[in-house]
């Protein structure tokens, strides 16, 4: 069934700005994680025991694997919504764009824009 509803700017803006926190959001979780591997090379240096210089490595990745997941959510919606062909999904990911929260002004305003043009989605 093919949509006959008029495109505007709306669902094109919702999908960058959802694009844009989504790779943000990518980088701060590989920045943590990159983070994580540096403190443990440091605590390795310093010759800390064994068991201590490999703590930070899943502490870090489990603060950094939630921030890639919603960053990857973030940019799959930003496509659908530029797509306009899933809006449950264009929501989504405009939600997952609210964090972390420097970048939630952007999944604010990709909330905004996705909901105002839900009737532009097949």
């Amino acid at each position: 069934m093919e949509n006959h509803a008029k495109k505007t700017w709306k669902s094109t803006t919702a999908g960058v700005l959802s694009i844009v926190a989504g790779s943000l959001t990518i980088g701060l979780g590989l920045l943590v994680a990159l983070s994580g591997s540096i403190l443990s090379g440091i605590l390795a240096a310093v010759e800390v025991p064994r068991i201590a210089f490999l703590i930070p490595l899943p502490v870090f990745g489990i603060l950094a694997a939630p921030l890639v997941v919603l960053g990857t959510i973030a940019i799959i919606g930003g496509v659908q919504a530029i797509k306009r062909t899933s809006w449950p999904l264009a929501l989504a990911g405009a939600i997952c764009a609210l964090v972390p929260p420097p970048v939630g002004i952007l999944g604010v305003l990709a909330i905004v824009f996705v909901v105002l043009g839900r009737d532009e989605f097949a």
